[in-house]
């Protein structure tokens, strides 16, 4: 049974990010729903491969140029962006920037991180979700993490070499989760819908007792693989959603509620 409200066929999605940990999979399940899926990153050498992979499948995927830090930029990638395909029907925020590797990280990591991943989150809301309620229609999904919903948990790490936690992501990433609220109500007379994912921790070969641990703590017993987040992220994406705004959704296994 064909369940059209579910479909992304025929729209336009913008994906910041698309090579990395939770980019990779999730432009590999947004491309296979048949929309025009376009990539944008620094790095647009790596999104050009991830585009070529896809492309080969039959998929439409596109990699364009974008420092979201640089206003400038974001600028510049909504005017092309829209000049080639139209006002988006959506936008997902995964792009981030990790300057900060513990604790005692510099001040000036923390506020560059600020600089990519709050004010530059800030205009992608701006700049792309005016267009999508200057067209009366669009959602934007952005891709927030448990750790902006609680505090670390160092217990996890004792006994291994992954070094402390930075306090720029949990800043951040608390921050993104009310943004989506500010947008959601700015937005929603005019038919966008904005919504936060909180996705929990991802495997990468992380040191057995670690992995003990985390998993212990989720009601999955596991951790999140690349097929584990895109699934929510299409739901919202889709008019299956059309009632949903301004929610913040974890996709961890169960770590938040247990």
């Amino acid at each position: 049974m064909s369940l059209p409200i579910f479909s992304l066929r025929d729209k336009t999605i913008l994906l910041t990010g698309g090579a990395g940990l939770y980019g990779r999979g999730l432009a590999a399940m947004l491309a296979d729903t048949g929309t025009t899926l376009i990539l944008a990153s620094r790095d647009v050498a790596k999104l050009q491969v991830v585009a070529e992979e896809e492309t080969a499948k039959g998929n439409r995927v596109f990699a364009e140029s974008l420092d979201q830090g640089d206003e400038a930029s974001v600028v510049a990638l909504h005017e092309r962006v829209t000049a080639q395909h139209g006002p988006l029907h959506g936008l997902v925020n995964n792009a981030v920037l990790r300057p900060m590797k513990g604790v005692n990280g510099a001040a000036e990591q923390f506020a560059e991180s600020m600089r990519v991943n709050a004010t530059g989150v800030m205009l992608m809301h701006r700049h792309f979700g005016m267009t999508m309620a200057e067209a009366g229609r669009g959602s934007i999904v952005n891709i927030g993490s448990i750790q902006g919903m609680i505090g670390p948990s160092y217990e996890l790490y004792t006994g291994t070499k992954m070094g402390d936690m930075p306090p720029d992501y949990f800043f951040h990433k608390g921050g993104m989760e009310n943004l989506t609220r500010f947008y959601a109500a700015y937005y929603g007379p005019q038919g966008v819908r904005v919504n936060n994912l909180a996705p929990g921790g991802f495997f990468n070969n992380q040191p057995e007792p670690f992995l003990q641990r985390y998993c212990e703590h989720t009601m999955l017993g596991r951790m999140a693989d690349e097929t584990d987040l895109g699934g929510a992220v299409i739901f919202l994406l889709s008019d299956a959603s059309r009632y949903i705004t301004g929610v913040n959704l974890p996709v961890d296994g169960g770590y938040t509620a247990k």
